[in-house]
């Protein structure tokens, strides 16, 4: 039997939301149904309100959530009724070329469910990357679930299935930050403070916080920053070279996804360093560059989507680092809300007062 909850859709670009009744189908061949425990509100549900992804309206908000497997499909596997999961947005094939050739996390055909849920007249909703999660329940496909440990605090794991994931991938996994490295990051919110935080696991030896905003500077510097450039009052590629001996830094990564920020990434590098784009850009935006100054200098140019993230490898391994007390996920909780406080939750992410408002179910 199909269930009727509560979701949170976005009927028309620029609308406030509405948590209206929502029916979720019960799941099908390779399906689940999760009982979501707790979902952040992240910028990229904004950008879905806004028309900034496709126009397939209505949209069921919500993706960085945490819950608990309430029911499985036939075929399924790799979770059963009971486990407490982290949902993400890239479950891989396993069968496109790029998971072939051991790329996995560049897999070109990931799953969602198969079904739709609907309003309770039918219409068919659009899940936000697949998942839908400012509901209490909802349909995903088995690969978007990783069982993660229990013990957990949902709140701070479900951040994991996407801003969070991607700052610290970009740094451990796209970036390679090693020990001993120097770093910059530009740009303080959510994921470029996850930045910090992953390039401060792994040792780097000096970490640079580049912003506007001198109270997401202080925000990076509880994450592991050890230096702050406000972008305001200072030249950001002549202060980074100041701090890095001259050279500039191992690995600059772009949490803002601007020319201008990209420029900087670029020119505040080393020689031979790496330059990692996470921040989105909006596809009106363009980049002009000198190509001789690409020919002079060597290293890396990548882009890193999801933090280059596998989620049945990185999900488990993070959280643990967290219940050590390694990794302080706890810090970027900024508020608990609940359904009908999205809207506010938008305009206080607008403004930057928060990191992450969390929906509590």
């Amino acid at each position: 039997m199909s269930q009727t909850v509560r979701g949170v859709v976005s009927r028309q670009k620029g609308e406030p939301v509405e948590v209206v009744d929502i029916v979720v189908p019960d799941p099908g061949p390779g399906e689940v149904v999760v009982d979501i425990v707790a979902c952040g509100v992240c910028h990229t549900d904004l950008t879905y309100r806004e028309g900034g992804i496709n126009d397939e309206y209505p949209f069921l908000l919500g993706h960085e959530a945490a819950g608990t497997v309430e029911s499985v499909g036939d075929g399924v596997t790799n979770v059963e009724p009971g486990d407490f999961v982290i949902l993400n947005w890239r479950a891989v094939c396993g069968q496109c070329r790029a998971c072939k050739r051991g790329r996995p996390h560049l897999c070109f055909d990931t799953h969602n469910a198969a079904q739709k849920m609907t309003l309770t007249d039918g219409t068919e909703l659009t899940p936000a990357l697949g998942i839908g999660a400012f509901a209490d329940k909802t349909l995903v496909h088995e690969g978007q679930c990783t069982k993660v440990d229990p013990s957990a605090d949902p709140a701070v794991a479900g951040l994991l299935g996407c801003g969070v994931m991607a700052g610290i991938g970009a740094a451990i996994n796209t970036g390679a930050v090693n020990r001993d490295d120097t770093v910059a990051v530009i740009g303080c919110g959510g994921v470029g403070d996850a930045a910090i935080a992953g390039a401060a696991l792994v040792g780097a030896r000096r970490i640079i916080a580049v912003d506007t905003d001198d109270k997401k500077l202080h925000w990076a510097r509880e994450f592991g920053a050890t230096h702050t450039i406000n972008a305001r009052d200072l030249d950001v590629v002549e202060t980074i070279q100041d701090l890095t001996d001259g050279f500039g830094a191992d690995v600059v990564i772009d949490a803002v996804g601007r020319p201008e920020t990209w420029k900087q990434a670029f020119y505040a590098r080393d020689l031979a360093g790496t330059v990692v784009l996470v921040g989105v850009p909006t596809p009106d935006m363009t980049l002009e560059m000198p190509l001789v100054d690409f020919f002079s200098r060597g290293g890396s140019l990548k882009s890193s989507w999801y933090g280059d993230c596998l989620p049945e490898r990185d999900f488990p391994t993070l959280i643990s680092l967290y219940l050590q007390g390694r990794l302080p996920l706890e810090k970027f909780v900024s508020e608990r809300i609940g359904l009908d406080g999205i809207e506010d939750a938008f305009g206080k992410m607008h403004a930057g007062e928060v990191l992450r408002s969390v929906v509590m179910l």
